[in-house]
């Protein structure tokens, strides 16, 4: 699945995506475990399809001296840039 495709497609939007699986790390320890250690994989199982290729995923785990803070990409093209406007992209 192309990019595109992926950010076409009317499942969720990112942050309700991004909320079931945070609630779930919080609340399974084992689902946990497999997020840190396998994201994509876990993440794919989790939503029920196979992210594409080029999507890479980093889990990073927070504690009360930590803060992550992700930044979105500063060269977008034409396509992503409306994907996003659109709530299409889990970027």
């Amino acid at each position: 699945m192309e990019w595109q495709t992926f950010a076409e497609t009317p499942l969720q939007s990112a942050e309700d995506i991004r909320r079931q699986i945070t609630d779930k790390a919080i609340t399974d320890d084992s689902f946990r475990a497999a997020l840190v250690s396998e994201p994509k994989e876990t993440i794919s199982k989790e939503l029920g399809f196979d992210l594409p290729d080029d999507i890479q995923i980093k889990v990073h785990v927070s504690d009360e001296n930590t803060l992550h803070l992700a930044l979105p990409a500063t060269e977008l093209s034409e396509e992503q840039l409306e994907a996003i406007a659109a709530g299409r992209c889990c970027c």
